[in-house]
């Protein structure tokens, strides 16, 4: 099959570009124009010019600065502080104890950060030395933070969902609500398991006062109202039709400059940090998004993507061969690339074959999530084990491994997910 052969080449040129340092974004357009240079009769600088522009220039695209600065804005604050605060008198007397925190409070920051790696750093800043003291395994209190770090993708505002949805393009707003409960049933699934572990060990060594009276507990609510009232606002914006997404993350960011003005840690200084992160961050993924754009028309043109998808349809897969062959293609992906390269990297081929296959879209971009956020705990590439690795100085054989656990869990809610398909698009359908 020749496409095959097209296949092979672009993948070698790609891996030669990566292997050799060459940025990501100039490693795609590099591919696609020497794909269009050799297997196609289109004008190179014409189509390039237009893709670019056309890719970077998105009304849909906006949401992604905004949220990605609500985010950098939040890290520099004290909500971690506050946040580990509000959950403590919650979350102590439960079987694994403040492990939870760990859960909890990476489900509530990726709420209203949209990253992996801010969720991780900033969650763990907070409870990795808490939980040292009161002597917690340390393979728990990584194990937890690793799985726990990735819901950043998936529970809403998402970077990643943000991406997937302008690659495919699907309403933001449906997909940001597809993933909450998804997001909220994996978090649940991860403190079953420090529970279950809890109760193999018989108990952890859990030394908090436990003497917290319900009062104590409510009054503990007052830590975590600023940010469930940012979550509140953000969500709720967008569910009840009041304002699209790239509008409610104007209303994240202005949240979020009141929540640090109010919290008197916003400074001068650490208002060009975030302006200056965001900035940053936005540009490398705007730039990955409009390579990634020039690729996927050179493959249009050279028929690539129309010949695999009526190759896989000759296969005859059912639906389930489909899922979990795309699940161990991602998941092996993920062991080299990080979850945005693997998206804008695979959509231009994926898509026709999924589309064809008669997946909704929107669940399709939920399962891809859960998927490439096992791309953020797998060696050697796993972004979040080097978050981890850098806050705790211990090896990366160590913190894979506590990962582990986490690496299961993810797969088995990919099943559920596959087998309850509801959890995904039951949401959406009402708005």
């Amino acid at each position: 099959m020749e496409y095959l052969g097209l296949i092979a080449i672009f993948l070698t040129i790609l891996f030669l570009f990566l292997g050799t340092g060459i940025w990501i974004a100039l490693s795609l357009i590099g591919v696609a124009t020497i794909g269009m240079v050799l297997f196609t009769s289109r004008p190179v600088g014409d189509a390039m010019a237009t893709t670019l522009w056309s890719a970077s220039s998105g009304w849909t695209l906006a949401a992604l600065p905004l949220f990605i600065w609500m985010g950098e804005i939040l890290f520099r604050t004290r909500l971690s502080e506050n946040l580990f605060k509000g959950l403590q008198p919650w979350m102590q007397h439960l079987p694994g104890g403040l492990l939870h925190v760990n859960i909890a409070g990476s489900a509530l920051f990726a709420a209203i950060s949209g990253s992996s790696a801010a969720t991780v750093a900033t969650v763990g800043k907070m409870s990795i030395p808490e939980l040292r003291r009161r002597k917690y395994p340390e393979n728990m209190i990584i194990g937890t933070l690793a799985g726990a770090g990735t819901l950043g993708l998936l529970i809403p505002p998402s970077i990643t969902l943000i991406i997937y949805g302008v690659t495919v393009n699907e309403s933001i707003a449906k997909l940001f609500i597809a993933g909450i409960i998804p997001g909220i049933v994996l978090a649940l699934m991860f403190m079953a398991f420090v529970m279950f572990w809890s109760w193999l060990k018989g108990g952890t060594s859990e030394t908090a006062d436990s003497t917290t009276t319900w009062p104590d507990r409510f009054r503990a609510l007052f830590q975590l109202l600023p940010v469930i009232s940012l979550i509140g606002a953000v969500m709720g914006a967008i569910y009840t039709g009041f304002a699209t997404a790239t509008e409610a993350a104007v209303l994240g960011v202005v949240g979020a400059l009141i929540m640090s003005v109010a919290q008197k840690s916003l400074s001068w200084d650490s208002f060009k940090e975030s302006l200056l992160g965001a900035t940053r961050t936005s540009s490398m993924i705007a730039f990955i998004l409009a390579g990634s754009a020039f690729l996927t028309l050179t493959m249009g043109f050279t028929g690539i993507p129309r010949a695999l998808a009526g190759w896989i349809a000759e296969l005859g897969l059912t639906p389930w061969q489909l899922i979990v062959m795309l699940t161990l293609f991602y998941v092996v992906l993920g062991c080299f690339l990080d979850g945005i390269s693997s998206i804008v990297l695979t959509m231009a081929v994926v898509e026709p074959i999924v589309r064809q296959a008669g997946f909704d879209m929107i669940w399709f971009g939920v399962f891809l999530m859960i998927v490439v956020e096992i791309a953020q705990i797998t060696p050697p590439i796993g972004f979040n084990l080097f978050v981890l690795q850098g806050m705790t100085g211990r090896d990366m054989d160590f913190i894979a491994k506590a990962a582990a656990p986490m690496f299961l869990i993810m797969l088995l809610a990919v099943l559920v997910l596959s087998v309850f398909p509801g959890l995904a698009t039951w949401l959406p359908s009402q708005m």
